[in-house]
């Protein structure tokens, strides 16, 4: 497959993986506090799909682990927002079957894709093992909301969720930087500013709280 096709699936999972900040971000500005729209869950469901297929067809075992960790995550918060229901059942089915169906597949396809990815010579040891950590630390950061929004029986975005999505997109722009992935440089400039913004809301609305 040629590269240009690579990058332009990679970068339309960026596009809609910076389109959920974004929209995140406006609403939160209009609210002046941190708001969790429905969008911004239907987005990162889509974009994890993407990003999951162009971290496969980049040999990219970090890109794949990361969104594989998060995917169903994703679709829990809809769940928590009551919008999983309002997806036809055909398509939650094929939503939940087709990665599996992926991971089946790729495990058992042969010997040659685990080779790829766990001795590629464009990836060395060393720049795959800050991969894999940047990639899980990022993935902490939903695992905390998935755990805090479960104890409130709601979905939301905790200051811990934005703490750990700044360390670990910081943590993968370095990765990005030595791999040379545009896609993942590219999406997590944005990423980091936003993060930034959102833990400055939450902070000023943690300190609006006490004074009242």
């Amino acid at each position: 497959m040629s590269d240009w096709i690579i990058y332009s699936i990679g970068f339309t999972a960026q596009i809609l993986f910076s389109s959920r900040l974004v929209i995140q971000w406006i609403t939160s500005e209009r609210q002046k506090k941190v708001i969790t729209p429905s969008l911004f869950w239907i987005l990162s469901l889509i974009a994890s799909f993407l990003l999951f297929i162009y971290g496969y067809l980049r040999d990219d075992f970090a890109i794949m682990l990361g969104q594989a960790l998060t995917y169903f995550i994703y679709i829990r918060n809809l769940q928590l927002q009551n919008e999983w229901q309002k997806i036809p059942i055909v398509i939650r089915l094929l939503l939940y079957g087709i990665p599996t169906l992926m991971a089946i597949y790729y495990f058992n396809n042969n010997i040659i894709d685990k080779d790829n990815l766990f001795r590629n010579e464009a990836i060395p040891f060393w720049l795959l093992m800050l991969g894999v950590i940047s990639q899980i630390v990022f993935t902490l950061r939903f695992i905390y909301q998935w755990l805090y929004s479960e104890r409130l029986k709601k979905s939301a975005l905790p200051f811990g969720f934005w703490l750990l999505s700044l360390i670990g997109s910081l943590l993968i722009l370095v990765y990005a930087i030595y791999r040379k992935d545009p896609v993942l440089f590219i999406g997590h400039i944005l990423g980091a500013t936003i993060y930034v913004r959102n833990l400055i809301l939450l902070h000023n609305q943690d300190a609006g709280e006490t004074t009242t």
